[in-house]
């Protein structure tokens, strides 16, 4: 007989949370007869916005009385959808839930004029009634999702009114019964309770027939609630034939439902998942302890009873909040903290502070110090990020005294200036404080954080009315246009970050968004035709869209341009230059993605007379793939200012749209193509094929030897910190003369198709090129990597805030877990471990990955793949 593993929930003494996480559906908008006949329906904020701002409260009830107080989610604007992703700690143990009890989950919307069930100036959106045990006593666990009651308050009485979910039905034999029989929504319940097992490990995983499974659930869930609000749809016009008013249909909130348009709401929550099943443990009431008043002795003493007050952790404190507005008073403190200057012990405080990450959250004792001192620490231009976080831009005075503190502040890095122009900086004079320091730098610097500068434009305060020009209320869209027309290179890329973004069409994309970068663009177009010069770039740009066009066509036998198609500007190099006026296309392709690659007489060419070869792929998503060549791009840079020229060669990459763009074709072999040509030590029989020195040790040119060593303990470094994935001799290439790269950067912060996946990729034949792990070139190797990994650390925020600036774009790997993405790639620096210690980290984590077995059983697996689809 097998054994089954359980726990009773009488021994889970933990803390009973709750994740909530989205809320997912549609509605009908308010008729416009509707609004009129009851003018206090257009201050709801639902009816106002499709992603209004809403707050959820969760209660627990049982036995029709609650058990404990609400917790509600903290304050959040929503721009694209409405996702909280925060957890929510109930103040009752697991061990204290009866079987009965359930959780009333209500969510608030906003409405000045009050209404039914109005708590202030809010009213209910809906509610969920969710049991904690299910039918076999079992405890809830894993994600869930339930049904929102659309206008009513969680009902947490016995026999509730608002269940999490609709019980199925079928259309009975009664006359007039109208019940709506959905047979998608049916099977998407039934593949969400699939997913949920397939979540909790309780089905296999196949990683090549998942992606496929999830790919069709995504499209199947977008059709089914399309085809469940046309069945709302169909319901109430069938109901006006019957008709039948919404009271005899069960309404229950008359005051909006009389006449509001179809809703369909589902609420995704997650509940702790535990190993084993845990069981409900019924046991015989206790017995009943009188007070002392009834049966006690003369013996007996008093207890101290504690009682939950959720208004300490929830609420600001008003003594504290009264004190803290007093001590930052300008009348009374603003003249003496001009004086102020710390001592020894403040000091060491406050450069602890100072060190602190960007994602670092200061505490209000943090701040209150930041801020008595900050007349002191304007000196200090590591001190401004924090002296920002630390003021209440709510209070008028603070914030105008904070404003007149930063005019006196010294130059800031640009590492700073980029974190201040992230998404929690609202105030207007901050961000065009970020500008202005941005203004000081040159155009190649600018163009290395253009890519996180058009997605800070996501949080500036630009109004969609064509009436008003984006840079009349955006300082940084004002300075990206002025600087963009001025300079032919910067003003092209901008051009196709925008026009990517405007093409986004996504569900992560919201329409507004969309609109904003649609009329920037147009704003820049509109500055660059004023310019002289301007109408010829222009009409630049647009031919470079239609030779886009033409590559996104081009997906069969090789073909020949027109003779008009010649002398287009392509948007590929550094300096833009122009294509050959004699070029082939010829396309490849598997599955989805096409591959259009200029050869032979085709090339791009640059304005210092350099040429190479490029592709253009459609089909795939480049945007990761650009924002990796960026960021390894800026990593040599800031490696070469701290003299350390790793012979980096991040080939050049430009997204056209989300599912096409162009590459560099660099002239290179792959480790498993050279593998195929030489067997024994194929790395160092390849380069002396191409660099043979028959005087030198290895018989390889000794230039060609350490461009090899440096460019591998570069990119093992940033590929580490990066967490790139998917690593096998496919994208592994090496240049002849010896520059070793990565190519397909598909998976990142962490991800990896394959299981054991080594942290950083250093395969054998890396190291059998350079002589083995006992040569000197291995030694020389390891001396870079620690150079490289510790030269890279202290310049940890500036890369740490350029991921920040891309948390609301959508780059795959990114929007899996936006809240993570920045703490991920924080984790790979060990900021929390003194430089010494981090490198030591760092190498043992290299010699892990060296010894592994897995990887060499991963890469044999991958050939002989490869080798059977050939």
């Amino acid at each position: 007989m097998d054994t089954f593993s359980f726990a009773q929930s009488v021994s889970l003494d933990y803390p009973l949370s709750i994740r909530i996480v989205n809320l997912e559906g549609d509605e009908t908008p308010q008729k416009e007869s509707t609004l009129i006949k009851r003018p206090e329906l257009r201050h709801i904020g639902s009816n106002t916005s499709p992603f209004s701002d809403l707050y959820v409260t969760v209660q627990v009830w049982a036995g029709s009385k609650p058990l404990t107080v609400p917790v509600q989610t903290s304050y959040k604007a929503f721009k694209n959808e409405r996702s909280w992703n925060e957890w929510l700690d109930v103040p009752i143990p697991y061990k204290s839930l009866p079987l009965n009890s359930c959780l009333a989950i209500t969510l608030w919307d906003v409405s000045p004029t009050g209404g039914k069930h109005a708590q202030g100036h809010a009213i209910p959106f809906g509610g969920t009634t969710l049991p904690l045990f299910d039918k076999d006593n079992q405890v809830q666990k894993g994600r869930l999702k339930c049904m929102i009651h659309r206008h009513q308050k969680a009902d947490g009485n016995d026999g509730t009114t608002t269940p999490f979910a609709v019980p199925k039905r079928r259309q009975g034999s009664k006359k007039n019964e109208l019940v709506a029989v959905d047979k998608e929504r049916d099977e998407m319940d039934r593949m969400d309770k699939l997913f949920k097992k397939y979540e909790m490990n309780e089905i296999p995983k196949v990683e090549w027939l998942d992606h496929l499974v999830w790919r069709v659930s995504e499209r199947r869930a977008s059709e089914a609630t399309k085809s469940s609000v046309k069945s709302l749809q169909r319901q109430a016009s069938l109901r006006q034939e019957a008709g039948k008013s919404p009271e005899q249909n069960g309404s229950v909130d008359t005051e909006h439902d009389a006449e509001s348009g179809p809703s369909q709401f589902t609420l995704t929550i997650e509940l702790p998942r535990f190993d084993f099943p845990s069981n409900i443990d019924i046991k015989p009431p206790p017995e009943v302890q009188f007070g002392p008043g009834i049966n006690g002795t003369a013996g007996g003493s008093s207890r101290i009873v504690r009682i939950y007050d959720p208004e300490v952790a929830a609420k600001d404190n008003p003594a504290e909040s009264k004190h803290r507005r007093l001590v930052r008073s300008q009348h009374r403190h603003g003249i003496l903290d001009k004086d102020l200057r710390p001592n020894a012990k403040v000091r060491d405080e406050l450069n602890t502070i100072m060190a602190y990450s960007p994602t670092h959250t200061l505490t209000l004792e943090e701040k209150d110090l930041v801020w008595k001192f900050r007349y002191h620490l304007t000196k200090d231009k590591r001190a401004v990020t924090k002296f920002v976080k630390s003021v209440n831009w709510e209070d008028q005075s603070e914030s105008k005294q904070a404003i007149q503190v930063l005019a006196k502040w010294t130059e800031i890095d640009v590492d700073d200036a980029l974190e201040l122009l992230g998404p929690t900086f609202d105030s207007p004079a901050v961000r065009a404080y970020a500008v202005d320091r941005l203004s000081k730098a040159d155009d190649n610097e600018l163009m290395l954080y253009l890519l996180q500068l058009v997605q800070a434009l996501k949080f500036e305060h630009i109004s969609t009315d064509s009436r008003h020009p984006a840079t009349e209320a955006s300082s940084l869209a004002t300075f990206l246009i002025s600087r963009a027309v001025e300079n032919f290179t910067l003003g092209n890329y901008f051009y196709w970050y925008l026009g990517v973004e405007w093409d986004d069409k996504s569900p992560e994309q919201g329409p507004e968004v969309r609109t904003m970068y649609a009329k920037v663009q147009y704003d820049f177009m509109r500055e660059l035709e004023s310019r002289p010069g301007g109408l010829e770039t222009r009409q630049t740009m647009k031919r470079q869209a239609e030779l886009i066009a033409v590559f996104s066509k081009i997906s069969s036998p090789p073909c020949r341009p027109q003779d008009g198609d010649a002398h287009y500007r392509a948007a590929i190099a550094a300096s833009i230059g122009s294509v050959g006026d004699d070029y082939w296309c010829c396309a490849r392709g598997n599955s989805s993605l096409q591959v259009v690659s200029i050869a032979d007489y085709g090339y791009v060419q640059d304005s210092i007379g350099g040429k190479y070869p490029m592709m253009f792929k459609t089909g795939d998503d480049l945007r990761q793939d650009q924002l990796v060549i960026q960021i390894i791009t800026l990593m040599d840079q800031l490696l070469q200012k701290e003299n350390l020229d790793l012979k980096l060669s991040p080939y050049k990459i430009l997204a056209t749209s989300t599912t096409a763009g162009a590459s560099q074709f660099v002239p290179s072999q792959t480790f498993a193509h050279i593998a195929k040509k030489h067997r024994n030590n194929p790395v160092l029989a390849y380069l002396k094929q191409h660099n043979p020195d028959e005087r030198a040790d290895m018989g390889v040119r000794k230039e060609t030897l350490d461009a090899f060593v440096k460019s591998c303990a570069g990119y093992c470094v940033i590929t580490y910190i990066l967490g790139v994935g998917d690593r096998h001799n496919e994208n592994l290439l090496l240049t002849p003369d010896g520059h070793f790269f990565h190519a397909d950067f598909g998976f990142i912060l962490g991800r990896d198709p394959k299981p054991f996946a080594p942290a950083v990729k250093l395969s054998k034949e890396m190291v059998d090129a350079m002589g083995g792990s006992s040569s000197d070139l291995y030694l020389q190797f390891k001396q870079y990597c620690s150079l490289a990994f510790a030269a890279l650390r202290k310049s940890s925020n500036l890369i740490l805030n350029l991921f920040s600036l891309m948390v609301h774009a959508n780059i795959p790997d990114i929007k899996l877990e936006p809240d993570k993405a920045v703490l991920k790639v924080q984790e790979r620096f060990h900021l929390d471990l003194p430089e010494e210690e981090a490198t030591r980290l760092f190498w043992s984590i290299m010699e892990d990955s060296l010894s592994a077995y897995m990887p060499v059983v991963i890469d044999w697996l991958h050939a002989k793949t490869q080798a059977l689809r050939a």
